[in-house]
């Protein structure tokens, strides 16, 4: 009987040198299962850290505006206490409007609310002014003559642009 085409001996090429391909498929189906199981659990990671930002968010969205409107309840606490009031003097509502303003300023300070009000002669900015008009005026063109009303600019962003009459060229 010949052993050339009998499976179970090992051909004389084998010699013990080279693993068989069994052993090279099993090795390579375990590497496979490793690296499905490495795949499935960055997937999964990723997944949650995407949903944990997401949450995040929107947490942040819902509250960001919870510390401006903490800063504010104390000027509308005077308000009501004003209004409580009903026979005040016009001196004492003066007094209480002048209050309520400083505590409505603070609180705009305190979340990063700031005024634009340019002083006459100011450089025209169309970034943080708006022009109404063009006036004749004894100062260079396009440069500030009044503010007809404050701007205001948060967080180095403009809310609301302050309203201008400008210098017209002369």
């Amino acid at each position: 009987m010949s052993t050339e085409n009998d499976p179970q001996q090992p051909s004389p090429a084998d010699n013990g040198a080279a693993p068989s391909v069994e052993a090279q498929l099993a090795e390579l189906q375990a590497k496979h299962t490793e690296m499905s199981d490495a795949y499935l659990r960055a997937k999964a990671e990723t997944e949650n850290v995407r949903r944990r930002s997401e949450e995040e968010v929107s947490k942040a969205r819902k509250f960001a505006v919870e510390a401006f409107a903490e800063s504010l309840l104390p000027v509308k606490d005077s308000m009501e206490a004003a209004l409580a009031m009903p026979n005040a003097t016009a001196d004492q509502v003066l007094e209480g409007v002048k209050l309520t303003l400083g505590q409505l300023v603070q609180a705009l300070e305190r979340n990063k609310v700031v005024q634009i009000a340019p002083p006459p002669g100011t450089k025209f900015d169309p970034h943080q002014h708006q022009a109404i008009s063009m006036v004749p005026a004894d100062q260079e063109a396009n440069t500030v003559v009044s503010v007809l009303q404050k701007g205001y600019l948060i967080a180095d962003r403009v809310l609301r642009p302050a309203l201008v009459t400008v210098a017209a060229p002369k």
